[in-house]
């Protein structure tokens, strides 16, 4: 029998680890890792409620929106919209062909902001 809690606990304790890496690679100008980083720390923390919600493994997706609705959660518009502006920093990371431009470093810090902001919004839902 899958423990819930133990799951809940690993995919948020692994959203905290990456955002602490986002920051740190951030610090030191690889913005496009850094807003990878950015994108799985909230991959994770959705991926704790689909756990919380269907009471199983969540599936192998990196698609925000594909995991939010699986895990049932309400967030406000700008959060959701939030998150269809990370979905193509995920890419980076695992398409070595994909090349998106680099945002300015006021995108990145805002980015990296609204990432912190949403964690804990998501970390206080559970």
């Amino acid at each position: 029998m899958l423990n819930i809690d133990k799951q809940i606990r690993y995919w948020i304790s692994n959203a905290d680890s990456d955002i602490e890496t986002a920051e740190i690679l951030i610090k030191n100008k690889k913005y496009l890792h850094g807003l990878f980083w950015c994108h799985l720390t909230i991959e994770k923390a959705i991926k704790a409620h689909v756990t919380k919600t269907t009471k199983e493994i969540p599936p192998r997706s990196h698609d925000l929106l594909f995991l939010l609705k699986k895990a049932k959660l309400e967030l406000l518009a700008e959060q959701v919209e939030f998150m269809g502006l990370l979905m193509p920093f995920q890419l980076e990371g695992r398409y070595p062909d994909y090349n998106p431009e680099i945002p300015s470093i006021e995108m990145v810090d805002t980015i990296f902001s609204q990432t912190k902001k949403l964690l804990e919004c998501l970390k206080m839902k559970l």
